[in-house]
Parts: structure tokens; C-alpha cells; sequence
């Protein structure tokens, strides 16, 4: 079973396509019609699916490509940019949906509160700052991929390796990765979301990420300390679930998920 959900080409294309169309059209009905209708909330989504879309079209659809050409087409001079848009996609993703349950907890627990006064990020310019810093930091975990991914020389494996000058080298980065990217966002979502039933959207969002991410945290600790092309497979895949479901959970709960422009 776990064979056929990380290795069918059909599964890869069903999410590399739905996730595809499901960002853009996230980002897309999250374009104001004019700078002056310009919502914290609407940055947070179009922050979200540009992150996604990094996988969707630099991760997923290669990926998907080299499963109709049974080869790894792009072999080693490909690692390095896959490594790199996967955890750069990845961690801005985590950090934004992070941002989108923080803000939703403000609305909805704190502003009720305070009387229904507007709350700290309904500040466009500390949204802004602290979306700049995800990427700073998602740029941080990203960039070391270009030095330290490696194809290993089989062009019918299409699975990229990493390799660290020492293994405690390796141990440090991963920890740091799994702590700042990981677990930090999920004890944040989680504790965000306890208190916004009355946001749908955003409860059926957190519920998603915290299984998926869990479940990819409790993987990459387990690649961490051994080496295993089924973890790698099985990371990447909950990865591409994810991106490719939450946009629509997201444009459901905003009431956007048809044509109309109104």
C-alpha cells in the first residue's frame, strides 16, 4: 500500500496537478481589486499559495515528468535546485499557515476581548516583516542544499542524497531544521487554533497540518538517524498532500471556491 501511494504515477499527477490549480486559484481570488482593499488576511493566503506553488512546480511536477520518462532526467545537476525549492517551499508554507491561525486566534479571540478593537495583525507592515522573516529563515535551511545534495549516480533512482562533511555536522542542521521549521509552527498552530472553532477553515487547516506534519516531523527524525529511500518517499508525499488539499479547504471556508468575482 505505502508502495503504491509514493511510487504511482497516477497519485503523483493527481496531486501535482490539483495542487497546481489549487494554489493559483487561491492566489489568484486572493488579489484584491484594489491596493486600498488590501487585507492581512489576503496577504497570509497569497504568501501560502506562492509557497506551495514552489513545490507544485519545481518539486511535484519534475517529479512527476520523470515518472512518465522512467528516469531521473535531471540527475545530479538537479538535486541541488529540488533540495533547495522543497525545504524553502516547505518551511515558508509551514510559517504561513502559522501566521493565517495566529491572525484568525487575534480575530477571533482577542479582538472579541478588547471590545472588537483591531489587533496586532491587522498591521499590514508587521505582517509584512514577519512573512519577510520566514523567508529569511526558510532561505537559511534552503541554501546549504546546494552544496550538500548529491545524485548517486543511478540515473533510474530518482531520489536525491545529502551529504554533510561530518556526521555531527549533519545531526546539528537537522535538529535545528526540525526544531525552528517543525516544531515551533506546530506547537504555535496548535495552540492558535484550540480557541477559533467558530473559523472552519482554519480548524480543518490546523487538523490536516498538524496529522501531516507530525507524521513528516516523526519521518525526519527517523531519516535523521538512518538512511531510508521509503522515509524520503513517504516525507515527500505527505508533503505533496498537503499542498495540494489545503488551498481548497481554505477557499471553502472563505467562500471562494467557485468563478464569481463579487
Amino acid at each position: 500500500i505505502i508502495k503504491c501511494l509514493t511510487l504511482n504515477a497516477p497519485n503523483i499527477t493527481f496531486f501535482c496537478l490539483t495542487g497546481i490549480i489549487g494554489n493559483f486559484w487561491l492566489g489568484l481570488r486572493s488579489l484584491p481589486k484594489s491596493s486600498s482593499q488590501l487585507r492581512p488576511n489576503d496577504v497570509l493566503f497569497m504568501n501560502l499559495a506562492a509557497s506551495n506553488l514552489i513545490t507544485n512546480c519545481l518539486v511535484d511536477l519534475p517529479d512527476t515528468l520523470a515518472q512518465f520518462v522512467n528516469n531521473w532526467f535531471m540527475g545530479r545537476n538537479y538535486c541541488g535546485v529540488l533540495q533547495f525549492s522543497s525545504d524553502l517551499s516547505e518551511t515558508s508554507s509551514i510559517f504561513s499557515t502559522m501566521f493565517i491561525s495566529v491572525y484568525w486566534h487575534q480575530k477571533l479571540v482577542g479582538s472579541i476581548r478588547r471590545g472588537g478593537a483591531p489587533v496586532q495583525m491587522d498591521n499590514l507592515r508587521l505582517v509584512g516583516v514577519l512573512l519577510a522573516g520566514s523567508w529569511i529563515v526558510a532561505l537559511m535551511f534552503s541554501v546549504p542544499h546546494f552544496f550538500i545534495a548529491e545524485h548517486d549516480g543511478n540515473e533510474t533512482l530518482e531520489v536525491c542524497e545529502e551529504h554533510f562533511p561530518t556526521p555531527a555536522e549533519k545531526k546539528t542542521f537537522d535538529a535545528l531544521y526540525l526544531i525552528l521549521a517543525n516544531v515551533v509552527p506546530l506547537v504555535g498552530i496548535t495552540y492558535a487554533s484550540v480557541n477559533v472553532r467558530a473559523a472552519k477553515s482554519v480548524v480543518a487547516v490546523a487538523t490536516i497540518f498538524i496529522f501531516c506534519w507530525f507524521t513528516h516531523l516523526v519521518l525526519r527524525i527517523y531519516s535523521s538517524f538512518r538512511n531510508s529511500i521509503l522515509a524520503v518517499k513517504l516525507t515527500n508525499f505527505i508533503g505533496a498532500s498537503y499542498t495540494c488539499f489545503v488551498p481548497y479547504v481554505y477557499l471553502h471556508g472563505v467562500k471562494k471556491l467557485n468563478c464569481s468575482w463579487r
